[in-house]
């Protein structure tokens, strides 16, 4: 039994040479596993010195289900399950294990019943950068709770392809400059509660149009503008100090003489470029190694656990094929890199084990800290307030379009939960206009179409049940067609609850106003509700261009 902290050479000499390998393997975890598959995990982590888990809501969630062909079982107790299975399997290992995480928005992103927080691409629309830093103090406080250690974001990619279908939302911009001064508020928060960070996906997954889970995207743009887009906000967290990168499995050929290969696997990109020309020397983790724009091309079990390792990484993430990875890099590892990486995960597991600091800082609850930053965020994409006061005195009907967001992370979500009846903005202005609200949810399009036949003015309240572009945020063909009519035939005030760039994708620039919400949460719909009777003003700013 090694001391738990001991000096890492003399940890290192007291292990055999797979244990120290083990530090560097990170399988998947799935907190809604069978018993059997607990058992298998046990037995993995006791015979082979497995060094940390990453955990995933099931086998059916969205990192792990890309086809969507699984059904997500609702588990509304799956964080006490997830604390239990935390607890079995830091029992079954000699030295403690990191436990791991995607907590971009909170545990809400794999865990039922737990708080969400808004999207990244919400939290850049925000005037206080204060805000951002609770949400992520807020969210490592809830993980470190739990007994997670490390949180695998923020997302530093750029914001800038519009057809994008696996980043868009969960980055903070389209503006360099933003998105790494949003990134640091996200990061100063983490860091008060002691939990790690790991900033993604290196060198940048946000200007591209093929989903990584899918297949190998490719990053055409010369080096010289990487370096002024995707690359600086990693080039400058690196400089002030971050905990990990976490690579993407992306081909960016400036990078590597015109090779087509992931960064993920390019020895170039990791130790030529991020450890080389950045001068980075924290950990470096890979992307989750099942998606398939790496894992199909390896066919013998290890090949790509070694792959992975040669090519700089230190940390191999949901690898799978753990047993024989191990196996394949004692076989063919150099030495040195396997001691140069044993050293970076000991004092990564060595910081992450120390007692953090107990910060006194009052955090809000959830749901005051939602509200503060829909105030924040909301944003008046165009017109004039002035504009809704004269559209509220000539009289409309409301038109709402949509069923609401619902969890786009593969946890099941009941969003009629999310918003108690009476409470959304429509109801609102029911109850208080006494005006007619038309719900394509709930009635027929005929009966929607007799009700506004006679009128002219239209409030036009936007809930796509999606926030990734891919079929048309999940508005039906139906919805669509009335959208696209109101705006050709009727004059339209708009409040959008959902991903800006459905506003691109529909085409609808001019209107007499249209208000950006982002999520669709009840504390937002609250401040719509407030910003439509002249209450609240709309602070926020668009962190991306619709044009």
């Amino acid at each position: 039994m090694i001391p738990e902290w001991t000096a890492v050479n003399e940890a290192y000499d007291t292990l055999s040479p797979k244990e120290r390998i083990g530090q560097f393997i990170m399988p998947a975890a799935f907190i809604n596993d069978t018993e059997e598959d607990i058992q298998a995990m046990e037995e993995l982590i006791r015979e082979h010195g497995i060094g940390g888990l990453c955990f995933f809501h099931s086998k059916a969630s969205a990192a792990t289900n890309y086809e969507g062909k699984k059904e997500v079982v609702y588990n509304e107790k799956s964080r006490q399950r997830l604390q239990e299975l935390i607890e079995r399997y830091q029992a079954a290992s000699t030295i403690p294990l990191l436990i791991a995480i995607d907590a971009e928005w909170g545990l809400a992103m794999r865990v039922e019943e737990t708080d969400q927080f808004p999207y990244a691409l919400t939290l850049g629309a925000a005037k206080d950068k204060q805000l951002i830093t609770q949400v992520g103090q807020t969210i490592a406080r809830d993980l470190r709770k739990t007994g997670i250690h490390w949180n695998f974001a923020p997302v530093v990619d750029m914001n800038v392809q519009p057809e994008n279908p696996v980043i868009g939302y969960r980055s903070f911009g389209e503006d360099a400059h933003a998105v790494t001064e949003n990134a640091r508020a996200f990061i100063k928060g983490m860091k008060a509660e002691g939990i790690l960070n790991a900033i993604k996906h290196f060198p940048g997954h946000g200007n591209t149009k093929v989903d990584s889970h899918l297949g190998l995207p490719v990053l055409e743009d010369s080096k010289k503008t990487l370096m002024q887009t995707d690359l600086f906000p990693f080039v400058e967290l690196i400089n002030e100090g971050v905990d990990a990168v976490m690579v993407g499995h992306l081909a960016v050929p400036a990078l590597t003489d015109g090779k087509i290969e992931a960064a993920s696997l390019s020895p170039a990109i990791i130790k030529g470029f991020l450890r080389g020309e950045l001068g980075f020397e924290g950990v470096v983790v890979t992307d989750a190694m099942n998606m398939h724009a790496i894992s199909t091309a390896y066919e013998t079990p290890g090949e790509l656990e070694l792959a992975a390792f040669t090519a700089g990484n230190d940390i191999l993430c949901y690898c799978p094929e753990p047993v024989a990875g191990i196996q394949a890099i004692f076989e063919n590892g150099e030495e040195a890199d396997i001691k140069t990486a044993f050293k970076r995960i000991w004092a990564l597991k060595q910081k992450a084990f120390q007692e953090p600091k107990k910060s006194p800082q009052y955090l809000p609850e959830a749901v005051n800290l939602n509200s503060c930053l829909a105030k924040s965020c909301i944003t008046l994409y165009c017109g004039e307030p002035d504009g809704i006061k004269h559209f509220v005195k000539q009289g409309f009907v409301v038109v709402e379009c949509g069923s609401g967001a619902q969890a786009d992370s593969g946890v099941v979500v009941d969003s009629s939960s999310l918003l108690v009846d009476g409470k959304s903005f429509s109801d609102r202005i029911k109850n208080e206009f006494d005006v007619g609200v038309f719900k394509t949810a709930t009635q027929s399009m005929e009966e929607i179409q007799d009700g506004l036949a006679e009128q002219e003015n239209i409030l036009l309240v936007l809930r796509p049940p999606q926030v990734k572009p891919q079929y048309q945020f999940g508005l039906n063909q139906e919805e669509l067609k009335l959208v696209r009519e109101l705006y050709a035939n009727k004059q339209l005030v708009i409040y959008h609850f959902g991903n800006p760039y459905m506003i691109r994708a529909l085409g609808l620039f001019n209107t007499l106003a249209t208000v950006m919400l982002y999520q669709d949460f009840p504390e937002f719909h609250a401040v719509a509700w407030q910003h439509f009777m002249g209450e609240v003003e709309a602070k926020g700013k668009l962190p991306v261009s619709l044009a």
